[in-house]
C-alpha cells in the first residue's frame, strides 16, 4: 500500500473539516443531547470551534435565544415593525402571487 504525501491528504480533507469560528447551540441537563423541540425552554451553552476543540462561549436562556445567536440576522435588510405580527420583512406572504403556478385572473 503507498501512503499518500501529506499536502495532498491535507489538500483532499480541506474542504470537509468544520472552519474555525462555526458555533453550535447543546442543551444543558440531564441525559443525551436531544432535538432541539423536545425542550424547547431548557437553557443552552453556546460553543465555538477553534479548530480542535469546541469551546464555550456563553450560556443562553432557550432555544430562541440560542437560534438569535446562531443565525443573526443580516444587517443590511430593513427590518420594519408590525403591530399585530412582529417584525416585518420583504413582500407580504398573503400577497397575490407572480408565479405560473396561480391560475390566470378573469
Amino acid at each position: 500500500m503507498t501512503e499518500e504525501p501529506l499536502e495532498r491528504w491535507a489538500a483532499r480533507r480541506q474542504g470537509r473539516l468544520r472552519k474555525p469560528g462555526e458555533l453550535k447551540a447543546v442543551t444543558l441537563g440531564t441525559g443525551p443531547q436531544r432535538a432541539a423541540h423536545v425542550d424547547p425552554d431548557g437553557p443552552r451553552l453556546i460553543l465555538e470551534w477553534d479548530g480542535f476543540a469546541w469551546q464555550p462561549v456563553m450560556p443562553v436562556d432557550d432555544y430562541a435565544a440560542a437560534r438569535r445567536v446562531l443565525n443573526p440576522p443580516p444587517e443590511n435588510e430593513a427590518v420594519g415593525q408590525d403591530e399585530v405580527t412582529g417584525p416585518v420583512r420583504g413582500r407580504n406572504p398573503l400577497a397575490p402571487g407572480t408565479g405560473r403556478h396561480r391560475k390566470p385572473g378573469p
